[in-house]
């Protein structure tokens, strides 16, 4: 089965949406769009599913390992880890118990059509040893009858208890939730103090006063948790199952039940059905509005506002159904519906406080802050000979190689040919193609995009499970012709790796980032299970498998599993210090090689004028002052790891937290005098055009601003954001894009 258009290079989606846009609060994630898939109203037959799955992923999967003894031990160790990460509710008893029963025979359920019965089974004990530890936490909290713990002794406690070993039994466990108890309650006091000796600082009233009390706090988030895992559906449970079988064959094989199918397509497609709200899980249970898209449904009627509360949403007006302490995701599915069709929602107005009904008709909504976008800059500045210049300079912006599935609408090559002509028609002579944060997506879109820059030759290789290797090729003429740095970080992952790896094995662009790529160098292929399903059973719900079915390969024949792809140049950023990668995952699939591909040329440009943009660049990076506190930042968060140890003494955390403070306050206050300096001579020096899609057609095109940023969404102030006075960077070029900008500007001059 070779890799076609339908074939997925993406890294985990959860992983790859928070890191680029979600915020955190407590242990809830922040973030979230309404509306995702229509409203299932009869399960599906997830026994028949079981059977399904097992033969798709024992026979599709590379490796094709097939269900054995040791499969099923591994099964159902990756089930109890993937569902209790940081050993806080089992208990080592509690999990040989649970392997005695159902450990050697995991699998058996599966093929034998009792997928149900043995998830709801493991799923009920977890729940219910989960929600007594909670039960005991709450207890705990409001045991104290208000009064803090005097944080004064000398414990430490893990920063991540992950890869220790669990409590042996309940009486060591139960030391374990005294200890994050009073860690939550330390960690809430410290961070209250924090802000209040920086709102004194700046003259401005204490944001803690209008909060609820630190223990009321923690007991709400508590419920919140324990909202979280009692309100599990059987489609929860089952995918949950099925996932700890498909993450045993590799880390990105997995099942996608109804809800996350779609929230998978809506993530490749670039849009979504909904309202046009970004929701926020507020710690007073409700569900707060975080942001509003920009001519979205929830705009245009003007209806909602920032800051308002939402406690309870209806279908007809008529019954209600209360969201209170319901996570994020369950909120999206009670909203969720059709284009056209209307959700009513219970609102607690933001200012008054006041409850009002809102309804709003749902439609699509364009992500637009997820689609291609570009810049153009006028760099005016010396070269090689001395003399004033004037470069003109490109930056193209991808979030991810985005397409439609279902409707073959939406294509990010196509969009990228748009802007890349337009540079052209603007005489751009070099580029940097910023794939930050890309976690993948479309084979056949990554392959277009590797045309543009190198004309007709191979891109990819892909090797199947029976060792057949095809050569994935592009046809025509290169499009752009200048000079192209690849900006890379951590998370640039999977179809972000095959295009920065044929860029470099073709020689056309320097890469430039943190050391290495993600290193995921797998071949995904969704399966619509309903597909599969016999004819009179129910196809609506199933959900799809996502198999990896091959391993893909650069043109020289080299892999970017677990290696990724190397920079050129190493630029020191905010996530060099990240511990993120496909080396940081379980059961994952090994590097290899394999044969060239053969049938392109090499340019030897770049490796020979290498060196001399390596001197020229660290010679910058040595007078970048941000560049080196990314380098201090990544160090200290490496030594935090090792260390692995928080302590539980209220002055030795006041003491640490001190000492962050006082450097941020130094940092920023450096910074405001350099970036002010550097903004007047940006001023003199650059020029920045903004070139997103809808201005690809434009007569002439727009001056970028500090608004352009919030062009697609406006979002709430963050009250704590507003306490840290972080300048912001000069023209809206952070330190690492601003560096690749002059790489760029080098290859121009270097001959």
């Amino acid at each position: 089965m070779h890799a076609g258009p339908a074939a997925i290079f993406n890294m985990n989606t959860k992983m790859n949406q928070w890191m680029r846009r979600a915020r955190t609060v407590g242990a809830v994630a922040a973030m979230a769009f309404g509306v995702m898939a229509p409203a299932v109203q009869a399960a599906p037959d997830y026994d028949q599913i079981g059977k399904i799955f097992s033969g798709l992923i024992q026979g599709s999967h590379v490796s094709h390992a097939l269900f054995t003894q040791d499969m099923y031990t591994k099964f159902f160790l990756n089930y109890i880890q993937m569902q209790d990460p940081q050993h806080l509710f089992l208990t080592q008893q509690d999990v040989d118990a649970l392997y005695e029963q159902y450990g050697s025979t995991f699998g058996d359920y599966l093929v034998t059509g009792e997928t149900t019965k043995l998830a709801e089974a493991l799923y009920g004990v977890f729940q219910e040893k989960a929600l007594n530890r909670i039960g005991q936490a709450e207890k705990m909290i409001q045991g104290m009858n208000g009064k803090l713990p005097a944080f004064d002794s000398d414990r430490s406690i893990p920063r991540t208890r992950r890869k220790l070993p669990r409590a042996k039994d309940d009486a060591e466990l139960d030391q374990v939730w005294r200890d994050q108890v009073e860690d939550m309650l330390l960690s809430e006091v410290s961070r209250r103090e924090n802000m209040a000796k920086l709102a004194a600082a700046k003259g401005k009233p204490d944001p803690n006063a209008n909060e609820m009390g630190v223990h009321e706090k923690m007991l709400a988030r508590l419920k919140r948790m324990r909202s979280d895992y009692a309100e599990v559906d059987r489609e929860d449970m089952v995918s949950y199952l099925l996932n700890a079988v498909a993450r045993v064959y590799d880390p990105h094989s997995d099942y996608m039940g109804a809800r996350e199918e779609q929230r998978f397509k809506d993530m490749l497609k670039a849009s979504i059905v909904g309202i046009g709200a970004r929701l926020k899980a507020d710690d007073d249970g409700s569900t707060t509005i975080e942001g509003i898209v920009k001519g979205g449904p929830a705009a245009k009627s003007g209806q909602l506002k920032l800051g308002d509360h939402i406690v309870a949403v209806s279908e007809d007006g008529e019954n209600w159904t209360d969201i209170m302490f319901l996570s994020i995701d369950k909120v999206v599915d009670r909203i969720r519906g059709k284009a056209g069709q209307p959700i009513s929602m219970r609102v607690q107005d933001a200012d008054t406080g006041e409850a009002h009904v809102v309804t709003i008709t749902r439609d699509v909504v364009p992500m637009s802050e997820e689609m291609a976008s570009g810049k153009i800059v006028e760099m005016k500045a010396k070269d090689t000979a001395g003399a004033p210049a004037t470069y003109k300079l490109g930056i193209l912006t991808l979030p991810s190689f985005y397409m439609d599935l279902d409707a073959n609408e939406v294509h990010c090559a196509a969009d990228v040919k748009r802007i890349l002509g337009r540079m052209i028609e603007e005489g751009v002579q070099g580029l940097v193609v910023d794939l930050r944060f890309n976690g993948g997506g479309s084979l056949e879109e990554v392959r277009k995009m590797v045309g543009l820059f190198t004309g007709a030759g191979p891109v990819v290789q892909v090797k199947d499970s029976r060792n057949n290797v095809e050569r994935i090729t592009v046809s025509g003429k290169p499009m752009f012709n200048g000079q192209v740095v690849v900006l890379t970080n951590k998370l640039s992952a999977s179809a972000s790796e095959i295009f920065a790896g044929a860029m470099a094995d073709y020689g056309r662009a320097l890469i430039a980032g943190d050391p290495t790529t993600f290193g995921k160098g797998t071949v995904q292929l969704p399966r619509d299970l309903a597909a599969f399903m016999p004819y009179f059973s129910r196809q609506e719900g199933c959900g799809l498998i996502k198999v990896t079915t091959q391993k893909f390969y650069r043109i020289g024949g080299a892999s970017t599993q677990l290696k990724g792809v190397a920079s050129d140049i190493v630029i020191p950023s905010v996530t060099q210090g990240f511990r993120i990668g496909e080396g940081e995952q379980d059961y994952v699939l090994p590097y290899d090689e394999i044969p060239s591909a053969g049938g392109y040329v090499k340019s030897d440009r770049i490796a020979r004028i290498l060196p001399a943009l390596q001197e020229k660049s660290r010679a910058r990076m040595k007078q970048e002052k941000d560049l080196q506190y990314y380098q201090e930042d990544a160090d200290r968060a490496n030594k935090r790891y090792e260390e692995n140890s928080v302590s539980l003494n209220k002055q030795k955390r006041q003491d640490e937290n001190n000492t962050l403070l006082e450097r941020k306050k130094a940092i920023d206050a450096e910074r405001k005098v350099r970036y002010e300096k550097m903004a007047k001579q940006d001023e003199k020096d650059l020029v920045i055009y903004r070139l997103n899609l809808e201005d690809v057609e434009a007569e002439k095109l727009p001056l970028a601003t500090k608004e352009d940023k919030d062009k697609f969404m406006d979002m709430a102030d963050d009250p704590e954001d507003e306490l840290v006075e972080t300048p912001d960077f000069p023209s809206d070029i952070d330190p690492v894009l601003r560096e690749s900008l002059h790489i760029v500007k080098d290859m121009i001059d270097i001959p």
